[in-house]
């Protein structure tokens, strides 16, 4: 019998390939050990079957499917919240957005429920999404079980930094204008940070620059991952949260057409994350600041709280791989495909 601490998320990895118990018998057995008593397992199995891909390649994924009636991964992916939009006497648009810190159960794969500490319910939090020199106006209510604050990354007055500890119950009124133009993120930043970001408090900041970017079929997505079992490693890793959701669900895209990737990094416990586009380049624009300036690549590998703007156009039918370039995380659920046709 082991301990919870002797168990990595290597074990976790072969319980979904190659155990009959899967994620439910480790967490049980877990449990067990902890507590010197028989409990039912913390979450439902995580059986991992192979399946194959269009080529005949095995891979690995998930049986069954979450519920999206509580979060859609495939719905997140292309929803931007553009705020309640009025003018200011001065003429400068103003955007207004409530947010709320919620304890929350998430499904983070078919079965298996993590204790999130959540903005609005979801993990990731709405994709916040602004023109620069606008006036933003965030009205954050701390509705969580522990103090929490939101931490907007960009140029404001360091009294709106996200530094003060909200309480539980309290309110706080962030309001700044949104610049510079790129793409940025917002997570909490009270201690012990590596706690409250791994625990979901985090989303996606856009700002346009003033003349927009060129037409795209456009898409948001955050890397992350989750420490089922609280041990300080990954167990399951994502982009938008649900394992292999986007291999069992493909990303449907059209031929030719312009496709633009908001891409954050926003991974706990790990130095790094990384994105890998099969048969196909993008152009990758850091941080998203840069129109002139940008790398031609497949891969790029990001440290947690980078960003970068991914632009590409596939030219034939098919499905294109995408997946995080170290295996593991790969082969632990960051992996999908976007079907050309």
């Amino acid at each position: 019998m082991h301990d919870s601490k002797s168990l990595s998320r290597r074990d976790f990895l072969k319980a979904g390939l190659f155990g009959t118990a899967g994620l439910a018998g480790i967490a049980a057995a877990a449990q067990s050990a902890a507590t010197g008593t028989a409990k039912s397992p913390a979450f439902a199995p995580l059986p991992s079957v192979p399946s194959q891909d269009h080529t005949g390649h095995d891979l690995t994924g998930t049986v069954g499917d979450v519920d999206t009636s509580r979060f859609d991964p495939m719905q997140y992916l292309t929803h931007f919240d553009y705020g309640r939009i009025s003018r200011l006497p001065t003429g400068q648009t103003l955007r207004e957005w409530d947010i709320t810190a919620v304890d929350a159960e998430i499904e983070v794969a078919p079965g298996v429920y993590f204790p999130a500490w959540t903005y609005n319910g979801t993990i990731p939090g709405p994709t916040l999404r602004a023109t620069e020199g606008d006036r933003l106006r965030v009205n954050f209510y701390n509705g969580g079980s522990h103090p929490h604050s939101i931490h907007f990354h960009g140029i404001h007055l360091p009294s709106m930094d996200g530094l003060q500890v909200v309480g539980s119950g309290d309110r706080f009124v962030y309001e700044f204008d949104a610049r510079p133009f790129g793409l940025h993120l917002y997570h909490c930043h009270v201690m012990p940070l590596k706690r409250h970001i791994h625990k979901g408090l985090y989303g996606t900041f856009i700002v346009d620059p003033p003349g927009g970017r060129a037409p795209a079929n456009e898409m948001v997505m955050m890397m992350n991952g989750f420490d089922t079992n609280f041990d300080g490693e990954n167990e399951i890793y994502a982009v938008n949260t649900v394992a292999f959701h986007y291999e069992r669900h493909p990303i449907p895209l059209k031929i030719g057409e312009l496709n633009r990737i908001y891409l954050v990094n926003i991974t706990e416990f790990d130095p790094i994350n990384s994105f890998h586009l099969h048969a196909g380049m993008f152009k990758l624009y850091r941080t998203g600041t840069r129109p002139d300036q940008w790398e031609y690549t497949d891969t790029v590998m990001m440290c947690q709280g980078e960003r970068h703007v991914l632009e590409f156009t596939l030219e034939y039918p098919g499905r294109y791989m995408i997946h995080a370039h170290q295996s593991e995380l790969a082969e632990l659920g960051w992996l999908g495909f976007l079907e050309a046709g």
